[in-house]
């Protein structure tokens, strides 16, 4: 028997305790979760610091390292992500809806635990316990296997994560963690079905791409982020610049960070100049198509790949438009589905694209980094779909859930 299979067991095992345990015997044990947290801090930071050297001496970028960095601000954050998942309502024994046929039988749908949860991310050790606390509200066990690179803080996390649900009494088995980074293990979890429902990625294109291809477990696809903004004819130029700047500049490296502006041909002329300036200052290497460089003689040039590549990193290309409905179609060819933003003063051109953008989260005059759980009131959250089955945008507590029908009769036969 393999090591996996033997998660897989201790997986499914723990799901079926887990999954019938009271609202308040799982909100004691977030908040222990927490709790251990903070007592293991410095043994969390110390681990980090390891995976850190080893990630500088591999090269990686500094957006990268910062999706990989803990601190104690960083931590005690996480243990408090935890605490807010308390304060959420419990979805799990919800009864959404009961009717009553004509043969007096009555049918209701209720929300139940998906059961074990597997997913497979990257960089970001945070990851690890958003996904351990929202699973476990939600009454679902999780395998977790993070990438190499944040291999070490993984261990420090889980190791405090577990203590806190030992101590609330819950089998240890709610959480794990898969130490072995190699690929062949993570296809084989791909594969995993007699004990895995459910696979979620979490990371770049690449990772995504290789469970969908791979995986025979179902797979919620989540995360590649190819965002953009659009900044209209008729708009507010300070607003659009500080949106464009933040979506951009504020958090490079995350999922819901812009990679893409779009504006307007009637204002570039104004408009541009003031904005890859500001770009520039904040550290964004900015590209541009021919009728951006012809604006700004300095833009590097944009290539055909550069249209639906995802940075993560502190670069962002220009393209002039005709109009929203050019930037409706440029977005709906290259974007991913994922955060797109429109700004305007104009009634029309706002819903014109709120109603044609083909995206999980669409935004007038606002930034894309808000596409957040946290932000959008969830709590925490295991990802964002960028898919239309079973879930769609920032994944919260009701999205690790799924229904039983429950049918009450009064000896009724067919």
């Amino acid at each position: 028997m393999s090591k996996l299979v033997s998660m897989g067991q201790n997986a499914k095992e723990a799901s079926y305790e887990l999954g019938i345990s009271s609202t308040k015997e799982k909100d004691t044990a977030l908040i222990f979760m927490a709790e251990e947290l903070i007592k293991a801090k410095e043994d969390i930071v110390k681990a980090n610091e390891i995976d850190l050297e080893a990630a500088r001496i591999k090269g990686t970028s500094e957006a990268m390292l910062d999706r990989l960095a803990l601190n104690y601000e960083r931590i005690e954050s996480m243990a408090d992500g935890l605490k807010d998942v308390v304060k959420l309502q419990d979805p799990i024994g919800e009864v959404i809806s009961m009717w009553q046929r004509p043969n007096g039988l009555q049918i209701g749908q209720k929300r139940v635990p998906l059961g074990v949860i597997g997913i497979i991310y990257e960089a970001r050790p945070n990851v690890t316990c958003d996904a351990a606390g929202l699973c476990l509200k939600t009454g679902n066990a999780v395998i977790l296997r993070g990438g190499s690179e944040a291999i070490n803080s993984n261990k420090a996390v889980v190791n405090a994560l577990v203590k806190g649900i030992e101590r609330a009494g819950l089998p240890k088995g709610c959480v794990q963690l898969v130490e072995d980074t190699t690929r062949e293990v993570a296809t084989e979890m791909m594969k995993l079905n007699e004990f895995i429902d459910v696979l979620i990625p979490r990371g770049g294109a690449g990772l995504i791409q290789s469970v969908l291809k791979n995986a025979t477990v179902p797979v919620i696809e989540t995360g590649t982020g190819n965002c953009h903004i659009y900044v209209d004819e008729d708009c507010d130029f300070e607003m659009a610049k500080n949106i464009a700047v933040n979506a951009k500049a504020s958090r490079p490296s995350v999922c819901n960070a812009a990679e893409k502006l779009l504006v307007n041909e009637k204002i570039a002329n104004i408009f541009l100049p003031i904005v890859v300036k500001e770009l520039r200052e904040n550290g964004v290497a900015v590209r541009g198509d021919e009728a951006a460089q012809a604006i700004i003689d300095d833009l590097e040039k944009t290539n055909e790949e550069d249209w639906g590549k995802e940075y993560l990193d502190y670069i962002m290309a220009v393209k002039i438009v005709k109009d929203v409905d050019e930037a409706i179609n440029h977005i709906n060819k290259y974007g991913t589905g994922h955060s797109e933003a429109i700004i305007t003063e104009s009634y029309k051109n706002s819903q014109k694209f709120l109603q044609k953008v083909d995206a999980a989260a669409v935004y007038v005059n606002a930034s894309t980094r808000f596409t957040d759980g946290s932000e959008f009131g969830f709590g925490a959250e295991i990802g964002i779909s960028t898919q239309k089955l079973h879930a769609r945008g920032p994944m919260g507590l009701k999205e690790l859930t799924t229904i039983k029908y429950i049918i009450y009769g009064n000896g009724q036969i067919r």
